[in-house]
């Protein structure tokens, strides 16, 4: 799901990705500095299974390709759990990622000129979105985005409240959010308004988003 408050359009890398192609989608909107393409992904995991193997290889393949072909001259930013860790990661995993999995963490950025824009910030911070205790935790979740994106990073942090507990001992998820603020300005917003507090929604000069 993505909810935006500016005005977007589809970007292609969603119709190019023909295997699973619900673990991906992206939008793309128009800056004062030209179109930023936004791109969400959910890499699916695996287990010991060779079933599961090959479904996230065959994944990672495709989406390479849909990267590939999609590829234009508008900087990419690509969010999401990539259910992969970086190499050196710590602590180290103790069942170990396959080959592949490192060298699709790796390919974002020789094949595809993305940047870790976390570690492009915090090169030696030790961060996790995921923990299986307190005291371990790992780093599923990335940002990885154009050089001229990585030029214009302003911040790049996670926000582990989401997984925090509530009051009935429920949680939003067992993932931390991740948010990225760039010096970048979009050149449409979204009208929004409260629809408890809103008399006549046909008054609404245009369609809003709540």
């Amino acid at each position: 799901m993505i909810i935006s408050k500016l005005a977007t359009t589809l970007d292609p890398l969603g119709a190019a990705l023909d295997y699973l192609p619900a673990r991906a989608t992206g939008v793309v909107v128009d800056t004062d500095d030209g179109p930023l393409r936004i791109v969400g992904a959910y890499v699916p995991s695996r287990d010991a299974t060779l079933e599961k193997t090959e479904r996230k290889k065959s994944w990672i393949d495709r989406f390479h390709a849909a990267l590939d072909r999609t590829a234009s001259d508008a900087p990419l930013l690509l969010l999401g759990d990539l259910n992969v860790l970086e190499p050196g990661h710590q602590p180290a995993h103790r069942g170990q990622f396959a080959q592949f999995e490192y060298d699709f963490y790796t390919g974002l950025t020789e094949r595809h000129g993305l940047t870790d824009l976390f570690r492009h910030l915090h090169p030696d911070q030790v961060e996790h979105s995921w923990a299986r205790r307190p005291e371990l935790g790992y780093r599923y979740d990335h940002a990885h985005g154009s050089q001229a994106l990585a030029q214009r990073l302003m911040a790049c942090e996670y926000v582990h409240q989401t997984r925090e507990k509530m009051q009935d001992g429920s949680r939003l998820t067992d993932h931390s959010g991740l948010a990225v603020r760039l010096s970048l300005c979009a050149k449409r917003t979204l009208l929004t308004s409260d629809p408890a507090t809103a008399v006549d929604a046909l008054n609404e000069p245009e369609p809003t988003l709540f």
